[in-house]
């Protein structure tokens, strides 16, 4: 279902898949992995100072708990339910689902959850324990995507957080072209 631009949802009766047009609205959100990626002047000396440690997963579990348990979403109750967790395990194990992470020192400070298909990546959830750890875990993960040739970043549903770091919303047909073009290409997310 992702290779046709659906993402999962938990609900009472399992698993709905969905579009953004679940959360009312008819564009689909990117981030762009050119130059038109902003990083927050705020942000840059968090970046420079050399905190943050990037990790991938190290700790794929802890992130998916993480979040499932950040203590916001669209709802008010978590969109990662148990049968949500047993599937991003089960394409992790298939390696598909991917964590993103950041640590300090031995502990898990924030990151980021998705899913590579070719040279896609599905942005799904972020968190983070300290502060700036997503927001840094989203950058070096921008750089990693440039390095290794992806062409999308599928961030799904546009918010104020996303903005601030160039995210765009996208006709939900250039989307799905896009994607389709992106998950053709032979590249991998890890080695």
């Amino acid at each position: 279902m992702y290779a046709q631009g659906y993402f999962p949802l938990g609900m009472e009766q399992g698993i709905g898949w969905f579009d953004q047009r679940a959360y009312g609205t008819p564009y689909r959100a990117v981030m762009p992995l050119d130059e038109r990626f902003h990083v927050p002047r705020s942000l840059r000396r968090v970046l420079n100072a050399g905190h943050f440690e990037v990790r991938i997963n190290a700790d794929f579990a802890g992130v998916l708990e993480g979040c499932a348990t950040r203590g916001w979403s669209y709802r008010s109750e978590t969109w990662i339910t148990p049968e949500v967790a047993q599937l991003y395990l089960g394409l992790h194990r298939y390696g598909f689902a991917h964590s993103f992470e950041t640590w300090q020192g031995d502990e898990l400070a924030g990151g980021i959850l998705g899913v590579a298909l070719g040279a896609a990546f599905i942005g799904d959830s972020m968190f983070y324990r300290v502060p700036h750890a997503s927001k840094v875990a989203l950058v070096r993960l921008v750089e990693y995507l440039r390095a290794r040739g992806f062409e999308l970043f599928d961030v799904q549903v546009q918010n104020p957080h996303l903005a601030r770091f160039g995210a765009v919303e996208v006709d939900p047909l250039e989307f799905r072209r896009s994607l389709l073009e992106a998950i053709g290409k032979p590249i991998r997310f890890v080695d």
